[in-house]
């Protein structure tokens, strides 16, 4: 009786219902799409700290650069051959640690001994400056201008000079100047530090023998500037190292061109069983905070960055989308619900007002006062279930389109102070200097999840339960006597 009875009241108001379907269809609908493209942002900004960071390390230790002393002098210093012939090619290298001060290779196994950490590894950012060019050397000539004019002798005369000294014509110097980034990595541990966040598209990784071993594994964007292959050789302050792998980075640019065996790294920087950042994984996810301050308090001086740290020094237009989706998305979806709640309930009351006839018949006949309401909030529930069921295909539909378009978000990692940020340096090996010129590029998705999806389902049912609960209530204090007086 129920069911024919709804399927008949439906079928005979169904602009009315498919106006309250649509208006909680389109606030459903603004839900999945605003949370599916908060979802993105999220994903986006978690590829921009992976990719900086280190894929599984959940925070990194470092130790903020010293101040430098009274005149002493931090610029780059390239001396050269004074006794080099003409033309004579130059080459020097300049090898600095960057990411902060460095730290005993002591202090791995003291944060590794940490409660609540997993592992760590040490690994050591280098910056290379190379010079390369030559001097020319000038050659000494003589004046023979008759033209020239002297001052003449006593008595202020003036006269010609055929000769005059010797000036020195043509030589100076050609040099250029090439910068990179080296990373001196762990090689028997690397699923954690810089080398996790790229995969090797060519050639081989690290065996856990060549811990000391010249060899070295390049980034594509350098072996392509550079033009190296598997194979090739170059050398890093007469140092010559093998190229054995190309690695691509798995979500964005990497900004490391050169990784190396961790004590070839401390050879190079001269900071022998020294690293400048150690990287962190916590046996649970979920107390990051409480390993950090564990870490703070047992070892003191030290600077421990996570990944919530990092992301509030991510901007760009990633981040002002990701401001817009959490705070203007978010309250727009509450007013939208809550206007769409409200015009279901206003409707679904009015639908009863003019049913006076019908329902004081219906008491009039022995129908309860429950069973009344019973009627009416179960046909809100269905014009609820109907306005989720258009709500969810539109947001899938709205969110399908953020994904096919994938619009492009900037992303660039600031400094998070005092040398003591993470992933800012080269590859994601510590802090750096070059952290504030850390820009990538994010295509934007909207993924729906299993979450979503059930909330719209519960906003639906929500929405018909207010609207019913509003109508029933006014439907159940209908009298027989309300009919009695509606008939003309």
């Amino acid at each position: 009786m129920f069911g024919i009875y709804l399927k008949r009241e439906l079928g005979r108001r169904k602009k009315a219902a498919l106006v309250i379907a649509l208006g909680l269809a389109l606030g459903i609908a603004l839900v999945i799409t605003v949370n599916s493209v908060s979802a993105g942002m999220t994903q986006a900004q978690d590829k921009v700290l992976k990719s900086l960071y280190g894929l599984g390390t959940d925070m990194t230790v470092t130790k903020a650069q010293s101040a430098p002393k009274a005149g002493s002098s931090q610029g780059p210093n390239f001396k050269f051959d004074a006794k080099s012939s003409s033309k004579t090619t130059q080459s020097s290298d300049r090898v600095m640690t960057q990411g902060g001060q460095a730290l005993a290779s002591s202090l791995v196994t003291k944060v590794a001994a940490q409660k609540g950490v997993a592992e760590a590894v040490g690994a050591i950012t280098l910056n290379v400056t190379k010079v390369d060019g030559s001097f020319t050397q000038g050659k000494a000539q003589s004046s023979t201008s008759g033209s020239s004019q002297q001052q003449g002798g006593p008595g202020g005369g003036t006269g010609s000079s055929s000769g005059g000294q010797p000036q020195v014509q043509g030589g100076g110097a050609n040099f250029s100047v090439n910068s990179y980034s080296v990373a001196g990595i762990d090689v028997t541990n690397q699923d954690l530090g810089p080398l996790a966040t790229s995969k090797i598209t060519s050639g081989k990784t690290f065996t856990a023998s060549q811990t000391d071993a010249k060899v070295a594994v390049i980034s594509k964007s350098y072996a392509k500037s550079k033009k190296y292959k598997v194979g090739s050789t170059f050398k890093i302050s007469g140092t010559k190292f093998t190229v054995i792998g190309i690695a691509t980075p798995d979500s964005s640019e990497s900004t490391t061109d050169v990784f190396i065996p961790l004590k070839q790294a401390q050879t190079l920087g001269d900071s022998k069983n020294k690293v400048t950042t150690i990287y962190v994984k916590a046996t649970d996810s979920k107390q990051i905070s409480t390993v950090k301050k564990t870490i703070q308090k047992n070892i003191s001086g030290t600077t421990v960055t996570t990944s919530a740290d990092l992301a509030s020094t991510v901007s760009g237009s990633l981040s002002t989308a990701s401001n817009l989706a959490t705070s203007v998305g978010k309250w727009l979806s509450i007013a939208v619900l809550a206007a769409a709640f409200l015009v279901a309930a206003l409707l679904t009351s009015s639908a009863v007002s003019r049913r006076v006839r019908e329902f004081g018949t219906l008491k009039a006949l022995g129908w309860p006062s429950r069973k009344v309401t019973r009627q009416v909030v179960g046909e809100s529930m269905v014009n609820g279930l109907i306005g989720g069921g258009l709500g969810i295909a539109l947001g899938l539909a709205a969110a399908y389109a953020v994904t096919a378009i994938s619009p492009k978000l900037t992303a660039q990692l600031g400094n998070t102070g005092g040398g003591g940020g993470m992933g800012g340096g080269p590859g994601g090996g510590g802090p750096g200097q070059q952290s504030a010129s850390s820009t990538m590029e994010i295509a934007l998705s909207a993924p729906v999840s299993l979450t979503t999806i059930a909330l719209a389902v519960g906003l639906a049912v929500t929405g018909g339960l207010i609207a019913g609960a509003m109508g029933g209530w006014r439907a159940s204090r209908m009298r027989p006597a309300d009919a009695l007086r509606s008939v003309s």
